[in-house]
């Protein structure tokens, strides 16, 4: 994997920060700050941004037991002007956690479409639907979407799917599902709710198990170093049909347990996910496999 050069670092003389932690943190905000700049999003925005976000962050996760917390010992903690942290723990900051209606809906679609028998063919595919409803009232998309939802036209649906890239329509005005998850080809907003969730869940459970939390959770990936461009495609492909697999079989099991009994007293969530990434290397090195 190509190593971006790690000069221009900040220094750290006087602080009890980690050279360590230093490297690690540009390389996960590489990914972000290539974002915000494609996106036109600048520094002093995003500063701004950060300043609420070590607030909030202050507030929630570090609590003094007893004990109220005040704009001193917040400014103490996180190195905001007291002043701003007046303003901004005055301004309301509603953020919005559940996924916009249309990825809810299409969560839902998806996994009826992928899992209910009605809608599989006989080797256990999703199968064609047609677009209209059947005179013998048998599987269609109208059917499909009006079983979810009785608020939504199942054309707006699908015009909005198919920009999404997610179903095609064939010659028989058939709709046929392109993917077994929902997981859209286009679509900047719906794709920036799973960026979101996805890392931020994959960087919570790391960050649990850098700072010793108890049991750790499950992080692991495997590298590979030295592959010709044919090697890493095959090994997308293995990876993304075992992948889907995994995904599938635990989004099954979680649904059964979840209809078994009804939850009492706290309730969790739960993510486990997926990845695959692949760039050129700066220079030639042996292969190297690596799992952790």
């Amino acid at each position: 994997m190509e190593e971006h050069p790690e000069e221009q670092v900040p220094p750290t003389e006087g602080l009890d920060v980690s050279p360590a932690l230093v490297q690690a943190l540009r390389r996960l905000l590489r990914p972000i700050v290539r974002l915000l700049l494609a996106r036109h999003i600048t520094y002093p925005y995003l500063i701004q941004l950060l300043k609420s976000l070590f607030i909030e962050v202050a507030v929630q996760d570090f609590p003094l037991s007893g004990k109220r917390q005040t704009d001193s010992r917040i400014s103490l903690l996180t190195g905001v002007h007291r002043k701003d942290v007046r303003r901004l723990l005055g301004e309301s900051r509603a953020v919005a956690t559940s996924p916009p209606a249309n990825v809810s809906l299409g969560i839902r679609l998806v996994t009826r479409w992928s899992r209910d028998p009605a809608y599989l063919d006989e080797a256990g595919l999703p199968r064609l639907l047609p677009r209209l409803p059947q005179p013998d009232g048998s599987p269609s998309f109208e059917r499909l979407v009006g079983e979810e939802s009785k608020d939504i036209r199942a054309r707006a649906v699908l015009d909005e799917w198919l920009r999404l890239g997610l179903v095609s329509i064939d010659a028989a005005d058939c709709v046929c599902l392109r993917t077994p998850a929902f997981v859209p080809e286009h679509g900047f907003e719906e794709k920036l709710y799973f960026l979101g969730r996805n890392a931020h869940d994959h960087l919570a459970a790391a960050t649990h198990n850098v700072l010793d939390g108890k049991p750790p959770f499950l992080e692991r990936s495997v590298f590979a170093g030295g592959l010709s461009p044919a090697a890493v495609d095959e090994l997308a492909a293995t990876a993304e049909r075992l992948g889907m697999d995994t995904l599938q079989a635990l989004g099954q099991r979680a649904r059964e347990l979840r209809q078994a009994a009804a939850v009492e007293g706290e309730r969790r969530r739960m993510t486990f996910g997926v990845y695959f990434f692949s760039e050129a290397q700066a220079c030639e090195i042996a292969a190297v496999e690596e799992e952790r």
